[in-house]
């Protein structure tokens, strides 16, 4: 824009355990079947 050049907006998508730990990572997400993803992460986790 203008001749300047920047990022703009990443959307981005942590899963971090009780402990801490950074245990997955989603970069560039798209909204559409997202949620479900990260559920399916989290229950997985949860799982095992």
């Amino acid at each position: 824009m203008y001749g300047k050049k920047f990022m703009g907006i990443e959307r981005s998508t942590f899963l971090i355990s009780p402990e801490g730990i950074v245990e997955q990572v989603w970069r560039k997400v798209k909204v559409d079947g997202h949620a479900k993803a990260v559920l399916a992460a989290v229950r997985g986790q949860a799982a095992g």
